[in-house]
């Protein structure tokens, strides 16, 4: 690792993004015997893994430029259930058991492609009033999360075998993959919510360019 780059770090489940940045930032302190300036370029929730981009040193500025750029996703997405997460970790609700057919999915994911509107689930890191507002959640505090406008450059579903829909999308910075997943289950009537999530791409960097964590927190 060196100060003042970019490291291509896949992200494990089951970690927050933060978390990443301080095993990043505790191996490349212990590098250069200072305590080393690391930030991330955009979160990932702690269920899903994929690409982060992570700056450090005198990069930290650029930062903001990173978060901005388009991205990638592989999701799985869960017919019949709603979460109060929008993911796995949160409460499940079960909803309807009617069982869409391929075609009924594929026209329900055209519907969201696109200029789209979206709301961003209360469970996220933007901030209201200047306060997260999964924090105000977490705290049972009624949460207004405005829609925001968001582009879908594609959708693409890779398999479906019910209750599970896989999807490929390219998406503008600012999407969020958990509230598309539960808009498509609103639109088949069915509910849903989204049990894997991997970020494949940033702009034109790739997973697979991208190291392990270990790789990272190791000094390997």
């Amino acid at each position: 690792m060196q100060e003042d780059s970019i490291l291509l770090v896949d992200k494990p489940a089951g970690m927050t993004s933060f978390g990443v940045v301080a095993r990043v930032r505790r191996r490349l302190s212990q590098q250069l015997g200072k305590k080393a300036k690391v930030g991330h370029t955009g979160t990932l929730d702690p269920f899903a893994t994929g690409l982060m981009i992570i700056v450090t040193g005198k990069e930290c500025r650029n930062a903001m430029q990173y978060s901005k750029l388009d991205k990638e996703y592989e999701a799985t997405f869960e017919l019949g259930k709603t979460s109060s997460t929008g993911d796995l970790e949160g409460e499940l609700t079960l909803v309807s058991d009617r069982i869409p057919g391929e075609e009924e999915i594929r026209a329900a994911l055209t519907k969201f492609t696109g200029v789209i509107r979206q709301r961003p689930p209360i469970y996220s890191a933007i901030k209201i009033n200047g306060q997260r507002a999964y924090k105000l959640a977490r705290k049972g505090e009624v949460v207004d999360m405005p829609e925001r406008e968001v582009t879908v450059f594609s959708l693409e579903l890779i398999e479906y075998a019910y209750p599970d829909v896989r999807i490929r999308t390219h998406v503008s910075s600012g999407t969020y993959i958990r509230t598309l997943g539960e808009d498509i289950g609103n639109v088949l009537g069915t509910g849903a919510y989204t049990r894997e999530l991997r970020r494949t791409k940033v702009a034109d960097n790739s997973v697979e360019q991208a190291l392990p964590l270990t790789n990272y927190s190791q000094g390997q």
